[in-house]
Formats: structure tokens, sequence, C-alpha cells
């Protein structure tokens, strides 16, 4: 029967699978820590209380990819050059969804309304880097190779979450909260089909080294489309909501450093 749990347990059990996993997850990380080190160091002089906390979310970012980098090494495995069709990260960009890297480049400082769009993107992203880390930890928190990582990140991702809310309800008292829900539901419907086509190109690398029949790859690809069908009708509402968070100040102070792995 297939399960998540025993879905990542065969890709996790085969060296070849979880390199691959770990690569694109290591890559997607250390990108989100770049974005947000950029942004930090461009915010307007207007918000500048931002900074440190922009900062923080990238060092957080970058901690995670020297994880996964990490969990690769400690059984030898090396790093493989991540598809450009399960590239996550860069196929939001692609497609407008958050700052472009253009911008990034430049030395020019960012404006409130890049802010919101930066927030807003975070908002959508952390939404789901939540949830996937909540399914690890479900399973894995107890393994003996993955779950210190596993909470670890769970645990950033939950942070990371909580202050899109804070922030953006703060610039929603402000008066932008019109533009804020339009950013959230444009980030949103264009988040679930870059996360359907992702999932689709993962579990077609995935089925190739792991040797799955036509018949297991074809459930899994349903199972992913039904996935998208009930996210484009209602499921991509919860991406866009926006309450108090209970975790508050959430990315005030220094991040965590990175456990080590013997």
């Amino acid at each position: 029967m297939l399960s998540a749990k025993s879905l990542f347990q065969e890709i996790l059990d085969h060296d070849e699978s979880f390199r691959l996993f770990c690569s694109i997850a290591a890559s997607g990380e250390s990108q989100g820590g770049w974005e947000n080190a950029r942004i930090a160091a461009l915010v307007p002089p207007g918000e500048r209380e931002l900074a440190p906390k922009i900062a923080r979310h990238g060092a957080d970012e970058d901690k995670h990819g020297r994880i996964f980098n990490a969990l690769m090494r400690k059984r030898g495995l090396a790093p493989v050059p991540v598809p450009p069709e399960t590239d996550y990260t860069m196929l939001l960009e692609k497609h407008g969804i958050g700052l472009a890297h253009e911008k990034l480049h430049r030395d020019e400082p960012l404006t409130v309304h890049d802010i919101l769009t930066y927030l807003a993107h975070s908002r959508v992203t952390e939404q789901r880097a939540s949830e996937q880390m909540e399914l690890l930890r479900k399973h894995f928190a107890d393994h003996p190779d993955l779950g210190r990582a596993v909470r670890m990140i769970s645990s950033d991702e939950d942070n990371h979450l909580a202050y899109c809310h804070e922030e953006l309800l703060r610039f929603a008292r402000a008066g932008h909260g019109r533009a804020i829900q339009h950013t959230l539901r444009q980030c949103a419907l264009a988040e679930i089909r870059v996360y359907r086509d992702v999932s689709l190109a993962v579990m077609a690398h995935m089925g190739r080294i792991l040797g799955w029949s036509r018949a297991k790859s074809a459930v899994l690809a349903a199972g992913i489309h039904g996935l998208y069908a009930y996210e484009r009708a209602v499921g991509w509402r919860r991406m866009v909501s926006l309450k108090p968070p209970q975790r508050r100040n959430a990315l005030d102070g220094p991040a965590t450093s990175a456990p080590e792995f013997a």
C-alpha cells in the first residue's frame, strides 16, 4: 500500500534517490538564503527594523542547505546537479513570483511594494514548507539519521511562517491590506501550479532511479493531479489567510547553529 511514509522510506533507503532528494532540497534552501540576505541588505530606509529578521530568515535557509549537504556526506554521497524541471525556487521566479534576481543583484534600495511582494511570496512558500516538514516530522522525528535535522528544520519553517503572518498583518494595519491580498492570491495560484509540475518531475526522476512500474507511477501522478485540483478549487485559500501567530517575534535573535552529523 502506498503511503507518504512508505514512499519516502523507499527514497531514503536508496543512495541515488536520497542523493537527488537532498541535492534538490539543499539547492532550494541555499538559494533562499541568498535571496533573503540580498533583501535584508536592500531594505528601504523606512523599514530598516525588518532587516535583522530578513537576515535571520536567510541564515536559517542557508543552514538548512548545509544540513542537507551534511546528510549526504554522512552517507559518503556528493550532491548532483539539480534538474531544471525540479528547481522549485527558480521556476517560481520564472513565473514572476517574488522578487526577480535581476533586481536583487542591483545595489538599489527596495521599495515598500517590493517588501510586500517578498513577504507575500514567503507567506505562500513557507506554508508549503511548513506542511512538508510537519509530514516528515510526523513519520521521521525519531529516525536515527534524519530525526534531528527534521525537527530543527520543521521548527524553523514554523517560525518563518509565523513571522510572515505577523509582518503582513502589520502592513495591512498600515493601509496595505488590499495590495497584500491581491499579491497573496496571485502567488498562491502560481505556486500550486509550480508545485504540481515540480512534484511530477521529481516523481518521474525517482521512478527511473527506483524502477517503479508504470502502474505505480500512474497512481502517484494521479495523486499529484488530484491534490492540484483540490488546491486549485479551494485549497489555495489556506495560503492567503492571515491571523496573529501563536509564535510572536519568531525571528528575533540569531539563527541556531546546524547540528553536527558524524
